[in-house]
C-alpha cells in the first residue's frame, strides 16, 4: 500500500518521492536550457536523500571498487603536474562527494513512495519526449525557440552559438530515452513516448552536424534487443566487452596509427590526440601521470584525450584502468537475469551509449555527465522497483531481483 494519505507511514519514502518528482520536472529543462545544471541538480537531490543512504549486502563489491578507484585518484594526485588553485578545480574532491551523492540519490529513488515513484516515471516519460519534440522544431527551424528565449530574457546569442546549445542537448536525450521510456510504461505512459525521444535527439544532432547521437540511437536500440533477447547472457557479453573497451583501448589505437591518412578534420584531430596519449601512457603505463594531468598536455591535447579509457590509462596508469574496468564490469552483470525486463534491457541501452559517447567525444572527471550516469542509474532503479511492483501482471517483463540495480556511475566519462 501505498504511504500516501497514511499518517506517519514511510515518511522518507514520500520525501525521496517528492525529490525524484522535482527532478523528473526539471530534466527536460535542464537538458535544452543547461545541460551543466545536471551537476547541481543531482548532487541536490542525492544531498535531499540523504537519509536514505544504505550499503546492501548486493551493493558492497561496487562500493568498494568505487572507493578504491576514488583513493587511488586521490594518491595519484600527489604526483600529478597539474595544480588546481582553487578549491572548485579540486577533481578528487568533487569526485569524493559525488560519489557520496550520487549513491544516495540512487538509494533514495529504491526507496521512493510506490505512488510518487510512479509519478516521478510518468513525469520522466512525458517531458523527454516533449522535450524531442521540441527538438525537431528546433531542427526545423534553426534553434528560433531557443533563440526567442534567449533574446526575451536579455541574454541574445547567435544563432550558430544557439544550434551548438541545443544539439549539447541532444547527447542528453540520446542517453536518456531508453531508460526513461521502458521504465515510464512499465508505470503507465504510452510505449509510443520512445519514439519522438529517439527521433528528437537523433534529428536535431543530424541537423546540426553532430554524429554521435544519431549513432547512439542505433546503439540503443541494438544493445536492447540483445538483451531483451538473451536476458542473461547479453549483460555478462556487454560487461565482458566494457573490460576489453577499458583495458585495451591504447593497444588499439597502437595498431592503428597511420593506418587511416585521409580522416575528415574532427577525427584527424581525435587520432592527434589519442596519439599523442598513447605515447604518454608508455612512459608511465603502471601509475600514470597522475589526477587531471591531461590537461597539462596542451596543445598536443586538447583539455582530454576524448576518449575516456584513454585519460584514465593516463592518469590513472593500469590499476586505475583495471579498477575502472571491474566497475563497469560489476555494474552491468547485475543486469542479467532469469527472465526479460524491458528495463533491464533499456538500462543496458543506455550504458552502452555512454560507453560510446566516452570512447569517441567525451573526457573523464566533469561534473554534468557524471550526473547524468547517475541520472540513468536513479531511472533504472525507480524503473525495477515498478517493475517488482507489477511483474505478477506482466511475466514477460518479470525481474527476479530487482535490487540488482547497476550502481551510480562510475568516473567513466564527462562531457568536454
Amino acid at each position: 500500500m501505498s504511504s500516501l494519505g497514511v499518517q506517519g507511514l514511510d515518511r522518507l519514502g514520500v520525501w525521496c518521492g517528492w525529490v525524484l518528482v522535482a527532478a523528473a520536472g526539471l530534466t527536460p529543462l535542464l537538458a535544452w536550457l543547461g545541460p551543466l545544471g545536471f551537476a547541481a541538480l543531482l548532487a541536490l537531490v542525492g544531498l535531499l536523500c540523504l537519509p536514505a543512504v544504505r550499503v546492501r549486502r548486493e551493493d558492497g563489491p561496487l562500493a568498494i571498487v568505487l572507493l578504491a578507484l576514488v583513493a587511488w585518484a586521490a594518491l595519484s594526485s600527489f604526483w600529478s603536474p597539474s595544480r588546481p588553485n582553487e578549491l572548485e578545480d579540486i577533481v578528487v574532491l568533487k569526485l569524493a562527494f559525488q560519489l557520496i551523492l550520487y549513491w544516495a540519490a540512487w538509494q533514495g529513488a529504491r526507496r521512493a513512495d510506490p505512488a510518487l515513484r510512479r509519478l516521478a516515471l510518468r513525469i520522466f516519460a512525458w517531458g523527454l519526449a516533449a522535450y524531442g519534440v521540441l527538438l525537431l522544431v528546433e531542427a526545423a527551424t534553426g534553434a528560433a525557440v531557443y533563440q526567442t528565449l534567449r533574446s526575451a530574457v536579455g541574454d541574445p546569442i547567435r544563432p550558430d552559438l544557439a544550434r551548438k546549445n541545443v544539439a549539447h542537448g541532444a547527447f542528453v536525450l540520446a542517453l536518456l530515452w531508453p531508460v526513461a521510456a521502458a521504465a515510464g510504461w512499465r508505470a503507465g505512459a504510452p510505449w509510443w513516448l520512445a519514439a519522438p525521444m529517439a527521433v528528437g535527439s537523433a534529428v536535431v544532432a543530424q541537423v546540426f552536424l553532430s554524429d554521435a547521437p544519431v549513432l547512439a540511437v542505433g546503439v540503443a536500440v541494438g544493445v536492447g534487443l540483445l538483451v531483451w533477447t538473451w536476458p542473461r547472457t547479453a549483460p555478462k557479453a556487454l560487461a565482458a566487452a566494457a573490460v576489453v573497451l577499458m583495458m585495451l583501448t591504447p593497444v588499439a589505437l597502437l595498431a592503428a596509427m597511420g593506418r587511416f591518412p585521409n580522416l575528415p578534420l574532427s577525427w584527424s584531430e581525435r587520432m592527434a590526440y589519442w596519439s599523442y596519449a598513447v605515447e604518454r601512457i608508455a612512459e608511465h603505463p603502471l601509475r600514470g601521470w597522475g589526477l587531471d594531468a591531461s590537461r597539462t598536455f596542451g596543445p598536443a591535447i586538447g583539455l582530454h584525450p576524448h576518449n575516456g579509457a584513454l585519460q584514465v590509462w593516463l592518469e590513472l596508469g593500469v590499476l586505475g584502468a583495471s579498477l575502472l574496468a571491474l566497475a563497469w564490469a560489476i555494474g552491468l552483470r547485475r543486469l542479467a537475469g532469469d527472465q526479460r525486463c524491458l528495463v533491464s534491457a533499456a538500462a543496458a541501452g543506455s550504458a552502452a551509449v555512454y560507453l560510446f559517447f566516452g570512447a569517441v567525444s567525451f573526457g573523464v572527471w566533469q561534473e554534468w555527465w557524471l550526473a547524468l550516469g547517475a541520472l540513468v542509474c536513479t531511472i533504472t532503479a525507480l524503473g525495477h522497483a515498478e517493475a517488482q511492483a507489477t511483474s505478477g501482471s506482466s511475466p514477460s517483463t518479470r525481474r527476479p531481483n530487482p535490487s540488482k540495480t547497476p550502481g551510480p556511475p562510475k568516473p567513466a566519462v564527462s562531457a568536454s
